[in-house]
Order: C-alpha cells, then sequence, then structure tokens
C-alpha cells in the first residue's frame, strides 16, 4: 500500500525559514559580497578576489587578537567547568533549600550582558567601586584601566561569576538524572567518594558536561558586550579580544574587505570548533555515557 506524504507541514515551518532568511542569511551574503570587493565611496565597488583574506592571514594584528581570545576561553573554561561541578556537587538534591538555591544560582543569568559591564566597571573603580576602593585601602595596586594583570583578572572574574551558574545548573540536572539504585549499589561496595563521582557522577554528568563546554566556548569565544564596557581593549591592546578589534576595526577604521574577511574567518573557526563538540557529543551518546 502506498504511503501518502502529507507536504502541508511545510506551510507552518515557512514563516520560520523566511525569518531566517532575512536576519541570518542575506547578513551574510553581504558580508560575503564585501570580502570579495573593494571600494573607494560613492557606492563604487571593485573585485578584490582573495585579497583580503591574505592581508587577514598576514596579519600580526589578527593573530595577537587570536591569541589572546584563546586564551581568554582557555582559562575561562579551565576555570568554570570544575567549580560548576563542585557547586552542583554541593547544592541539596531536594527540599526547601534546594529550590532557594536554584533560583539564587539562576539570578546571574538574566542579567543582560551590558549590564554585567556596568556593575563590574563600576565596582572595580578605586574612587567609587566597593572591590576598588577596599583593595586600596589594603595597599593593593589594583587599577584595571592602567595595568594589564588587573584587566585580565577582572574580565576574567567578571566571566566567572556571571556564568559559572549555567555550568553549575547543566551538572546539577545531569546529577538528578542519575538513579539511586546506583548510589545503593555504591554504598553496599563501601566505595569511596572519589569513586563515587569518578565511576558514577562523572560518567553520567559527561553529555551535559559537554554541552556546558560548547555553551561556554562559543559564547566566550565571541564574547564583546562586557569587556568592552569594562576595558574597551585596553590598557593598551591588552584586551582587545577577536571581537574588540573586528568592531574597531569596521566601524571605527570603516575598512569594511578586512572586516569583512575577518568575520568570515572568526565565523568558520567557531563553526569548525561546534562541528568538533558536536562530533564528540554523538559518540559519547553512542557509547551510552
Amino acid at each position: 500500500m502506498e504511503k501518502t506524504v502529507n507536504q502541508k507541514a511545510w506551510f507552518l515551518v515557512l514563516p520560520v525559514l523566511v525569518l531566517v532568511a532575512f536576519s541570518a542569511v542575506i547578513p551574510l551574503m553581504t558580508v560575503v559580497n564585501y570580502s570579495v570587493q573593494d571600494t573607494f565611496g560613492q557606492n563604487q565597488f571593485f573585485w578584490a578576489g582573495l585579497e583580503w583574506f591574505e592581508e587577514m592571514l598576514r596579519s600580526d594584528r589578527m593573530w595577537d587578537a587570536l591569541g589572546r581570545q584563546l586564551m581568554f576561553s582557555g582559562i575561562i573554561l579551565a576555570i568554570e567547568i570544575p567549580l560548576g561541578i563542585f557547586v552542583a556537587l554541593n547544592m541539596p538534591k531536594s527540599g526547601f533549600w534546594a529550590s532557594f538555591c536554584l533560583v539564587l544560582m539562576s539570578l546571574p543569568l538574566l542579567i543582560p550582558w551590558n549590564v554585567v559591564g556596568t556593575i563590574w566597571q563600576i565596582f572595580g573603580r578605586v574612587d567609587i567601586g566597593l572591590l576598588g576602593y577596599t583593595l586600596d585601602a589594603l595597599g593593593v595596586n589594583y587599577n584595571y584601566t592602567q595595568d594589564t594583570i588587573a584587566a585580565w583578572i577582572t574580565i576574567i572574574v567578571m566571566d566567572v561569576w556571571h556564568w559559572t551558574s549555567l555550568v553549575a545548573l547543566l551538572a546539577y540536572a545531569g546529577l538528578k538524572s542519575i538513579p539511586d539504585a546506583y548510589y545503593q549499589a555504591a554504598k553496599i561496595d563501601q566505595a569511596s567518594r572519589w569513586k563515587v563521582f569518578r565511576y558514577i557522577e562523572l560518567p553520567k554528568m559527561m553529555g551535559v558536561l559537554m554541552i556546558a563546554i560548547l555553551l561556554r566556548f562559543m559564547d566566550s569565544f565571541m564574547i564583546y558586550t562586557e569587556p568592552f564596557v569594562v576595558t574597551g581593549g585596553g590598557p593598551g591592546n591588552a584586551t582587545t579580544l577577536l571581537s574588540i578589534d573586528l568592531v574597531k576595526m569596521a566601524l571605527g577604521q570603516f575598512d569594511l574587505g578586512p572586516a569583512a574577511a575577518f568575520s568570515l574567518m572568526y565565523f568558520l573557526v567557531i563553526l569548525l570548533i561546534s562541528w568538533v563538540f558536536y562530533t564528540v557529543m554523538v559518540n559519547l551518546d553512542k557509547k551510552g555515557m
């Protein structure tokens, strides 16, 4: 018997496809167009081919920004993933305090990015900020606008404060999905706390942890608003990450061709890394972890 296929469901998806076309595909095509052309103003464009891509690949400025970006993302992941797991392991599993902790952990995630940057910009000021004033009173030379190390510490602590909750909540969801029978078997076997974590909790959390790593890497690799509000990319270019450098190139210098090529390479790097994470997650799911 031949099965009838109903294609009417595509009409329900059509508005979403149109919206995506206008909000993503068309702007992307515009960027591609700019990346292969040059202009001298008056809306006159000239074919440049791969000239801007070659220029960006030879640019020390882009590679320096990429190095700072990778270092920032690496530090963020090295701090937030273990810290989020530690918080999740120590959160109450049921009752009033469990609900209270979940609400408390969700609060930083509700704050807009520009507000987070403004909070930490004021918080770290020596004249009116609680952190800056306290450290200055203790004799600590802290000035994130002039000292490179202080600037890096500020944006890292700011990001850890803002996003560790996401890792903790995902890890907590993974822990809640573990059946009590696993813990009962471990108790009968007199397994230590470390062995329970190593052989029961960590494997069962691996799926959500890969999602947490993917989300945090993508967000930290594309971060712009918070560090720009706090340091503006300074002092000098010390905290000029890829996104900040790209905006300076496109809007500050109005170098549309190089900026378009830069943004496409930026996009491809994120796409490649996301594909790697997705492949790892699929393989872990096939193994039943």
